[in-house]
């Protein structure tokens, strides 16, 4: 069956391969480039990952060991990484990372807050050994992608579980075709004096990147997988996060482009900027361009924004009925951002409303154009501001987005998203 939503035909992407840009064209996924003028990745001299790798550096991976040997240092040349089948990073479970001595029953008895309080930020032999156990498990599911490189997913069913995929401080990066299942901290520390009550704190972001410009990340999926925060126990009073984010981009990363992916089930999504104290290296980069995704049952951060110019158009939101109470908001405006976001299509439930899914954290202006909510046009800065007239948003970002090679309709976004972003859905 074809149905023809704005002179879109949907029947897969052999159909919409026709109406694409020369980057969707080529047969061999791995072998693709970033096209010109797609987002802020293209800027300059473009992003080519290692679509030009020879014999040598081309290398199919079907193990964890195997994915982390194909990223060893090497000489520089272009390297093209085929993941096959699930890549598991903790296959041997969190027992394989405990170091001697630890025991979660002990540290649980020794910093139950009716002991120990919530002035005092824990220490002692349990959080020691906690600590050194983190420390195994992060050796062994981070990995860091070399400068000139591809990873793709072969097929429709490659992905990582349980890795953080660590993009820091090289050039010219492509991640493609991935469903990638958020890490599951083995470790969370206990922080008594985070908030009123405490937290559990986490680490492990599913892909991070850090310091490095000119990075592809397109058609992958991005999930809690099996284990969303709902199945997760609680400690304390408070729930044991053994997530943190599905995709951060800090500490002056610069050029990105963040196109058809999937976000889902998660509670901090995307988060641009980490710091309201990082103007030194993030001030004039942090930019970004994510279009065409989708977030679906997302909680906050789709993205939050400190410093950057991010240009978020076509992209769907979709707030799920079981989320009325737990959604907190889609975009965060931070300080010294300069988010501009056009045509997105946002899918709320009752009880849900319209000024919700901007929050302002600092004074930033923004643009905000063209949105529908429910299918409905929306000025998301009006509805924020009458939700909110005590904090209200400045439009005008400042800036006009100019790296765009196809922008839809907001009216047509949720089908054209829903049938092309993701993992499996490469053409």
């Amino acid at each position: 069956m074809r149905t023809r939503i704005m002179g879109v035909t949907l029947a897969g992407c052999t159909a919409l391969v026709l109406s694409l840009t020369p980057a969707h064209a080529a047969a061999d996924p791995g072998r693709q480039t970033l096209a010109a003028g797609d987002g802020w990745a293209s800027e300059g001299a473009g992003t080519k990952g290692g679509a030009a790798a020879d014999a040598a550096h081309t290398h199919t991976v079907r193990t964890w060991a195997e994915f982390r040997a194909a990223l060893a240092p090497g000489d520089g040349a272009p390297r093209l990484i085929r993941v096959v089948g699930t890549l598991d990073a903790t296959e041997g479970g969190c027992a394989a990372f405990e170091a001697d001595g630890y025991d979660f029953d002990r540290y649980l008895a020794d910093y139950d807050p009716a002991v120990w309080g919530h002035e005092t930020p824990v220490s002692g032999p349990q959080e020691d050994l906690r600590a050194a156990s983190a420390q195994a498990q992060a050796r062994a599911v981070k990995v860091y992608v070399p400068a000139r490189t591809t990873i793709v997913g072969v097929g429709r069913n490659a992905g990582i579980t349980g890795g953080s995929l660590q993009i820091q401080n090289v050039d010219d990066v492509i991640v493609r075709n991935l469903t990638v299942e958020s890490p599951l901290d083995c470790f969370p520390q206990w922080d008594p004096t985070d908030g009123a009550t405490g937290a559990w704190n986490s680490e492990y972001d599913a892909m991070v990147v850090y310091g490095s410009t000119h990075v592809w990340i397109d058609h992958n999926t991005f999930t809690d997988g099996r284990y969303p925060d709902s199945s997760l126990p609680r400690y304390f009073g408070e729930i044991y996060q053994q997530h943190d984010g599905e995709l951060d981009i800090v500490r002056g990363a610069n050029h990105v482009t963040a196109s058809w992916n999937v976000f889902a089930d998660h509670d901090k999504t995307l988060m641009i900027g980490n710091s309201d104290g990082a103007a030194a290296t993030d001030a004039g980069k942090l930019k970004v361009t994510l279009h065409h995704n989708l977030f679906t049952g997302v909680v906050e951060r789709a993205p939050r924004v400190r410093f950057g110019q991010v240009d978020a158009y076509n992209n769907h939101y979709v707030v799920k009925k079981d989320q009325v109470p737990a959604y907190a908001y889609s975009f965060g405006v931070g300080i010294e951002s300069r988010l501009y976001a056009e045509k997105n299509a946002f899918t709320l439930p009752e009880g849900v409303a319209a000024g919700k899914i901007l929050k302002k954290w600092k004074e930033a202006p923004l643009t905000a154009v063209d949105n529908r909510v429910n299918g409905r046009p929306a000025d998301l800065i009006a509805a924020h501001n009458a939700l909110n007239p005590d904090n209200p948003l400045r439009s005008g970002a400042g800036w006009t987005p100019g790296l765009r090679t196809r922008v839809d309709d907001a009216r047509a976004v949720p089908a054209i998203v829903g049938a092309r972003a993701g993992a499996g859905k490469v053409c």
